[in-house]
Protein backbone atom coordinates (compact mmCIF):
# COMPACT_ATOMS: atom_id res chain seq x y z
CA UNK A 1 0.00 0.00 0.00
CA UNK A 2 2.65 2.32 0.49
CA UNK A 3 4.58 1.62 -2.58
CA UNK A 4 1.29 2.05 -4.20
CA UNK A 5 0.85 5.82 -2.60
CA UNK A 6 4.24 6.97 -3.62
CA UNK A 7 4.16 5.18 -7.20
CA UNK A 8 1.06 7.39 -7.24
CA UNK A 9 1.47 11.16 -5.74
CA UNK A 10 5.16 10.98 -8.00
CA UNK A 11 3.51 9.91 -11.26
CA UNK A 12 0.86 11.80 -10.69
CA UNK A 13 3.20 15.27 -9.67
CA UNK A 14 5.46 14.30 -12.74
CA UNK A 15 2.23 13.69 -14.91
CA UNK A 16 3.16 10.74 -16.05
CA UNK A 17 0.00 9.32 -15.23
CA UNK A 18 1.01 5.84 -14.63
CA UNK A 19 -1.73 4.02 -11.88
CA UNK A 20 -1.37 0.44 -11.34
CA UNK A 21 -4.45 -0.74 -12.36
CA UNK A 22 -6.80 -2.23 -15.15
CA UNK A 23 -9.49 0.68 -14.75
CA UNK A 24 -6.53 3.61 -14.58
CA UNK A 25 -8.36 5.65 -11.55
CA UNK A 26 -11.99 5.00 -12.28
CA UNK A 27 -11.61 2.52 -8.81
CA UNK A 28 -11.25 5.18 -6.87
CA UNK A 29 -14.20 7.64 -8.03
CA UNK A 30 -15.86 7.78 -4.98
CA UNK A 31 -13.25 8.65 -2.07
CA UNK A 32 -12.98 12.18 -2.51
CA UNK A 33 -9.99 12.41 -0.18
CA UNK A 34 -7.58 10.53 -2.30
CA UNK A 35 -8.40 12.98 -5.00
CA UNK A 36 -8.11 15.91 -3.09
CA UNK A 37 -4.73 14.65 -2.13
CA UNK A 38 -3.70 14.15 -6.09
CA UNK A 39 -5.68 17.70 -7.45
CA UNK A 40 -3.03 19.82 -6.26
CA UNK A 41 -0.33 17.52 -7.08
CA UNK A 42 -1.22 17.27 -11.06
CA UNK A 43 -1.36 21.25 -11.34
CA UNK A 44 1.58 21.84 -9.45
CA UNK A 45 3.25 19.74 -11.19
CA UNK A 46 2.84 21.28 -14.82
CA UNK A 47 0.57 24.43 -15.38
CA UNK A 48 0.93 26.29 -11.67
CA UNK A 49 4.22 25.12 -11.07
CA UNK A 50 6.14 28.58 -12.27
CA UNK A 51 3.59 30.53 -10.29
CA UNK A 52 3.82 28.66 -7.32
CA UNK A 53 7.44 28.42 -7.81
CA UNK A 54 7.59 32.37 -7.45
CA UNK A 55 4.97 32.35 -4.95
CA UNK A 56 7.59 29.96 -2.67
CA UNK A 57 10.44 32.34 -2.94
CA UNK A 58 8.16 35.38 -2.06
CA UNK A 59 7.34 33.44 1.04
CA UNK A 60 10.50 32.34 1.92
CA UNK A 61 11.43 36.25 1.42
CA UNK A 62 9.47 37.98 3.71
CA UNK A 63 9.91 34.77 6.34
CA UNK A 64 14.26 34.49 6.06
CA UNK A 65 14.44 38.61 4.77
CA UNK A 66 16.86 37.32 3.22
CA UNK A 67 18.71 39.30 -0.17
CA UNK A 68 19.17 36.25 -2.20
CA UNK A 69 15.64 35.65 -2.71
CA UNK A 70 14.69 39.41 -3.23
CA UNK A 71 17.42 39.02 -6.37
CA UNK A 72 15.92 36.29 -7.58
CA UNK A 73 13.01 37.68 -7.87
CA UNK A 74 13.98 40.78 -9.69
CA UNK A 75 16.62 39.56 -11.80
CA UNK A 76 14.53 35.93 -13.00
CA UNK A 77 16.49 36.50 -16.35
CA UNK A 78 19.36 36.01 -15.45
CA UNK A 79 19.49 32.53 -13.55
CA UNK A 80 18.49 31.18 -16.31
CA UNK A 81 15.98 28.87 -15.36
CA UNK A 82 13.18 28.88 -17.89
CA UNK A 83 10.63 28.34 -15.53
CA UNK A 84 11.45 31.43 -13.76
CA UNK A 85 8.68 33.83 -14.87
CA UNK A 86 8.06 36.90 -14.38
CA UNK A 87 5.74 38.59 -11.64
CA UNK A 88 3.02 39.42 -14.45
CA UNK A 89 2.99 36.34 -16.42
CA UNK A 90 3.26 34.06 -13.56
CA UNK A 91 0.34 35.91 -11.96
CA UNK A 92 -1.39 35.87 -15.36
CA UNK A 93 -0.77 32.23 -16.03
CA UNK A 94 -2.64 31.47 -12.69
CA UNK A 95 -5.18 33.08 -13.37
CA UNK A 96 -5.38 31.61 -17.08
CA UNK A 97 -5.19 28.17 -15.14
CA UNK A 98 -7.54 28.80 -13.07
CA UNK A 99 -10.08 29.98 -15.38
CA UNK A 100 -10.51 27.06 -18.09
CA UNK A 101 -10.89 24.33 -14.61
CA UNK A 102 -13.34 26.38 -13.92
CA UNK A 103 -15.00 26.98 -17.43
CA UNK A 104 -14.52 22.97 -17.56
CA UNK A 105 -16.05 22.28 -14.31
CA UNK A 106 -19.31 24.13 -14.92
CA UNK A 107 -19.84 22.56 -18.05
CA UNK A 108 -18.99 18.88 -17.25
CA UNK A 109 -21.12 19.24 -14.56
CA UNK A 110 -24.14 20.17 -16.35
CA UNK A 111 -23.11 17.92 -19.04
CA UNK A 112 -22.62 14.58 -17.25
CA UNK A 113 -24.56 15.16 -13.95
CA UNK A 114 -26.78 12.63 -14.72
CA UNK A 115 -25.05 10.92 -16.94
CA UNK A 116 -24.12 6.80 -16.94
CA UNK A 117 -20.36 8.15 -16.03
CA UNK A 118 -21.63 9.12 -12.61
CA UNK A 119 -24.15 6.45 -11.85
CA UNK A 120 -23.84 5.21 -7.88
CA UNK A 121 -22.17 8.43 -6.57
CA UNK A 122 -24.23 10.89 -4.14
CA UNK A 123 -23.70 14.38 -4.48
CA UNK A 124 -20.23 15.57 -2.47
CA UNK A 125 -18.56 12.81 -5.16
CA UNK A 126 -20.49 13.76 -8.16
CA UNK A 127 -17.92 17.04 -7.63
CA UNK A 128 -15.01 16.06 -6.37
CA UNK A 129 -14.83 13.70 -9.30
CA UNK A 130 -15.72 15.78 -11.65
CA UNK A 131 -13.20 18.56 -10.19
CA UNK A 132 -9.97 16.12 -10.51
CA UNK A 133 -11.42 14.86 -14.07
CA UNK A 134 -11.06 18.25 -15.76
CA UNK A 135 -8.31 19.03 -13.86
CA UNK A 136 -6.27 15.67 -15.92
CA UNK A 137 -7.75 17.17 -19.00
CA UNK A 138 -4.47 19.45 -19.65
CA UNK A 139 -1.83 17.12 -18.22
CA UNK A 140 -1.86 13.71 -16.32
CA UNK A 141 -4.53 12.23 -17.84
CA UNK A 142 -5.85 10.34 -14.60
CA UNK A 143 -9.67 9.49 -15.27
CA UNK A 144 -12.11 8.32 -12.73
CA UNK A 145 -14.83 8.33 -15.71
CA UNK A 146 -15.41 6.26 -18.78
CA UNK A 147 -14.49 8.76 -21.35
CA UNK A 148 -16.26 6.63 -23.83
CA UNK A 149 -19.81 7.32 -22.36
CA UNK A 150 -18.95 11.28 -22.34
CA UNK A 151 -20.48 13.52 -24.82
CA UNK A 152 -19.01 14.09 -27.58
CA UNK A 153 -19.49 18.18 -26.53
CA UNK A 154 -17.33 17.92 -23.56
CA UNK A 155 -14.95 15.44 -25.39
CA UNK A 156 -14.29 18.31 -27.91
CA UNK A 157 -13.47 21.07 -25.11
CA UNK A 158 -11.08 18.16 -23.77
CA UNK A 159 -9.79 18.10 -27.47
CA UNK A 160 -9.34 21.94 -27.05
CA UNK A 161 -7.57 21.76 -23.62
CA UNK A 162 -5.21 18.92 -23.86
CA UNK A 163 -3.85 21.01 -27.31
CA UNK A 164 -3.43 24.03 -25.60
CA UNK A 165 0.65 24.56 -24.09
CA UNK A 166 1.05 24.39 -20.25
CA UNK A 167 1.84 27.82 -20.29
CA UNK A 168 -0.53 29.03 -21.98
CA UNK A 169 -1.88 32.48 -20.48
CA UNK A 170 -3.63 35.61 -21.92
CA UNK A 171 -0.98 38.54 -21.79
CA UNK A 172 -1.49 41.66 -22.72
CA UNK A 173 0.10 42.94 -25.51
CA UNK A 174 1.99 45.70 -23.55
CA UNK A 175 3.64 42.74 -21.65
CA UNK A 176 4.81 41.16 -24.76
CA UNK A 177 8.49 40.88 -25.31
CA UNK A 178 10.29 44.45 -26.33
CA UNK A 179 13.13 44.88 -27.77
CA UNK A 180 15.88 46.47 -24.86
CA UNK A 181 16.91 48.99 -26.52
CA UNK A 182 13.88 51.30 -28.07
CA UNK A 183 11.39 49.13 -25.89
CA UNK A 184 9.47 49.07 -28.95
CA UNK A 185 8.04 45.65 -30.00
CA UNK A 186 10.05 43.40 -32.21
CA UNK A 187 8.93 43.04 -35.49
CA UNK A 188 9.41 39.59 -37.51
CA UNK A 189 11.81 39.80 -40.16
CA UNK A 190 11.58 37.73 -43.27
CA UNK A 191 10.95 33.71 -43.26
CA UNK A 192 13.79 31.66 -44.86
CA UNK A 193 12.54 29.18 -47.54
CA UNK A 194 13.34 26.12 -44.94
CA UNK A 195 10.89 28.05 -42.16
CA UNK A 196 8.31 28.55 -45.05
CA UNK A 197 7.96 25.03 -45.35
CA UNK A 198 7.18 24.51 -41.85
CA UNK A 199 4.10 23.83 -40.57
CA UNK A 200 2.45 24.78 -37.66
CA UNK A 201 1.65 22.43 -34.80
CA UNK A 202 -1.92 22.41 -35.50
CA UNK A 203 -1.23 21.00 -39.61
CA UNK A 204 1.17 18.55 -38.18
CA UNK A 205 -1.78 17.09 -36.02
CA UNK A 206 -4.54 17.58 -38.62
CA UNK A 207 -2.53 15.46 -41.03
CA UNK A 208 -1.71 12.82 -38.16
CA UNK A 209 -5.55 12.73 -37.96
CA UNK A 210 -6.32 12.46 -42.07
CA UNK A 211 -3.36 10.00 -41.94
CA UNK A 212 -5.17 7.29 -38.94
CA UNK A 213 -8.43 7.85 -40.62
CA UNK A 214 -6.95 6.95 -44.40
CA UNK A 215 -4.87 3.68 -42.55
CA UNK A 216 -7.52 2.87 -40.15
CA UNK A 217 -10.86 3.38 -43.03
CA UNK A 218 -11.99 -0.59 -42.79
CA UNK A 219 -12.22 -0.44 -39.37
CA UNK A 220 -14.31 3.07 -39.54
CA UNK A 221 -16.32 0.83 -41.68
CA UNK A 222 -17.16 -1.66 -39.74
CA UNK A 223 -16.97 -0.35 -36.72
CA UNK A 224 -17.92 2.77 -36.72
CA UNK A 225 -19.05 3.24 -32.61
CA UNK A 226 -15.11 2.20 -31.86
CA UNK A 227 -12.89 3.94 -34.78
CA UNK A 228 -14.72 7.44 -35.82
CA UNK A 229 -13.16 11.11 -36.39
CA UNK A 230 -13.94 11.80 -32.95
CA UNK A 231 -12.33 9.03 -31.53
CA UNK A 232 -9.46 9.40 -33.70
CA UNK A 233 -8.89 12.96 -33.33
CA UNK A 234 -9.08 12.49 -29.18
CA UNK A 235 -6.16 10.07 -29.48
CA UNK A 236 -4.46 12.09 -31.55
CA UNK A 237 -4.26 15.55 -29.37
CA UNK A 238 -4.24 13.36 -26.58
CA UNK A 239 -0.91 11.37 -27.52
CA UNK A 240 0.57 15.22 -28.58
CA UNK A 241 -0.78 16.81 -25.24
CA UNK A 242 1.11 13.91 -23.28
CA UNK A 243 -1.67 13.85 -21.51
CA UNK A 244 -2.72 10.07 -22.17
CA UNK A 245 -6.72 9.91 -22.31
CA UNK A 246 -8.15 7.25 -23.98
CA UNK A 247 -11.62 6.32 -24.93
CA UNK A 248 -11.50 2.52 -24.64
CA UNK A 249 -13.84 0.22 -26.65
CA UNK A 250 -17.17 -0.60 -26.40
CA UNK A 251 -17.06 -4.75 -26.85
CA UNK A 252 -20.40 -5.35 -26.78
CA UNK A 253 -21.10 -3.30 -30.39
CA UNK A 254 -18.36 -3.98 -32.40
CA UNK A 255 -19.84 -5.83 -35.18
CA UNK A 256 -22.44 -3.79 -37.25
CA UNK A 257 -24.76 -6.49 -38.05
CA UNK A 258 -25.43 -6.91 -34.51
CA UNK A 259 -25.54 -2.90 -33.86
CA UNK A 260 -28.31 -2.96 -36.43
CA UNK A 261 -30.13 -5.77 -35.25
CA UNK A 262 -30.09 -4.65 -32.21
CA UNK A 263 -31.30 -1.26 -33.42
CA UNK A 264 -34.44 -3.31 -35.15
CA UNK A 265 -35.80 -5.09 -31.99
CA UNK A 266 -34.07 -8.49 -33.08
CA UNK A 267 -31.75 -10.82 -31.79
CA UNK A 268 -29.21 -12.57 -33.63
CA UNK A 269 -28.85 -16.31 -33.53
CA UNK A 270 -25.45 -18.41 -34.31
CA UNK A 271 -26.82 -18.70 -38.11
CA UNK A 272 -26.97 -15.33 -38.80
CA UNK A 273 -31.00 -15.22 -38.35
CA UNK A 274 -32.55 -12.10 -37.03
CA UNK A 275 -35.47 -13.23 -34.79
CA UNK A 276 -37.23 -10.73 -32.97
CA UNK A 277 -37.25 -10.04 -29.37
Amino acid sequence: MLTFSVFLIVSTFSNSGFVPTNENMMVFNKNPGLLWVLIPQVVLGNTLYPSFLRLLIWVLKKVTNQGEFEYMLKNYKEIGYRHMLSGVYSSLLGVTAFGFIFLQFVLFCASEWNSEAMDGMNTYQKLVASLFQVVNSRHTGESVFDLSVISPAMMMLFVVTMYLPPYTSFLPGRYRKTDSKNGKLKKKGKKSFAENLILSQLSYLVISAILVCITERQKIKEDPLNFNVLNITVEVISAYGNVGFRLGTVCEQLHPTRVHAKTLGMDLLEDGVMVEN
